[in-house]
């Protein structure tokens, strides 16, 4: 027989389904791989489920689950495959200052994104495509949220100065 936890973890499992289904997708860019990655997750958390001390925190801590599956899949696999389906419901992402005319095309911020490491990468995922704000991300992320503004502002500099080759 099933306990609370159980429960309550599979209803945010079935809840949040399609947002941790474009999280992983975000990494592998493969559809098949990300249904992959989810399941395992799923099956990660509903066995583990009853580690968890706080129960409002289970949501973020799933999406840590979703990502460190990601990550392992990407290391096993070496995958980094291009795919358009990732990117039609992206905005167009620019300078972090604002500037209209930094606003790159979709194979442009691919690159960019691809050229960051997997933590930035995570923050910026989590902040400008699934609109976590910077203390969910601290709690998925395992890190302390002046460490996540940091990597944020970094990644975005960086980013930025990207776009800005990109364009001359």
């Amino acid at each position: 027989m099933r306990n609370n936890r159980e429960k309550q973890t599979e209803e945010i499992l079935l809840k949040e389904y399609n947002r941790y289904y474009r999280l992983a997708y975000s990494y592998v860019h493969n559809e098949q791989d990300a249904l992959d990655i989810v399941q395992e997750s799923a099956y990660r958390a509903m066995k583990d489920c009853d580690k968890v001390n706080n129960e409002n925190y289970l949501s973020t801590w799933i999406y840590r689950i979703v990502i460190n599956c990601s990550l392992e899949f990407l290391r096993k696999h070496k995958k980094k495959e291009l795919s358009e389906e990732f990117y039609d419901n992206i905005i167009e992402l620019g300078s972090y200052e604002g500037e209209e005319e930094n606003l790159c095309s979709r194979w442009e911020l691919n690159d960019i994104l691809e050229n960051l490491n997997e933590k930035d990468k995570s923050v910026i995922v989590l902040r400008y495509f699934e609109d976590f704000k910077l203390d969910e991300i601290a709690h998925i992320t395992g890190e302390n949220i002046n460490t996540v503004k940091a990597r944020l502002y970094r990644a975005l500099k960086k980013m930025n100065k990207e776009i800005v080759s990109h364009k001359t």
